[in-house]
């Protein structure tokens, strides 16, 4: 996943925000994994203070996307992760995996992108 857009409105007719991979992961950590911020921070190997940090900038970004009804692009920052991530490029999938892969799980094909390789 790159980042969301607003329904019905082409790509180049929107301002986006920017949220950073590290960002991203505060917010999914907190609100999709019920974490503690003591417990997300420990496990993304940072300081609960800088944690605090990355969740409250996530929040106010997509909350400035919601209401200004911006883009959101999910990419850069600075983060190190042990999964394979990759891309497919015919259905766009995004597949995380302990191992690499050379096909995607969905559709079979052949054509996937490593996102971690491009850091």
């Amino acid at each position: 996943m790159e980042g969301y857009k607003p329904f019905g409105i082409p790509m180049r007719d929107l301002e986006s925000v920017i949220l950073f991979y590290e960002e991203f992961e505060a917010l999914r950590l907190a609100d999709y994994e019920n974490l503690t911020q003591a417990k997300a921070a420990k496990k993304m190997n940072i300081s609960r203070p800088t944690f605090t940090r990355l969740y409250d900038k996530a929040r106010k970004s997509v909350a400035k996307a919601f209401v200004e009804g911006k883009a959101i692009i999910i990419h850069g920052g600075t983060y190190i992760t042990d999964d394979y991530w990759y891309r497919c490029d015919d259905c766009h999938k995004t597949i995380v995996s302990d191992h690499p892969v050379d096909q995607c799980r969905d559709c079979d094909s052949g054509k996937i992108t490593r996102l971690d390789d491009q850091i």
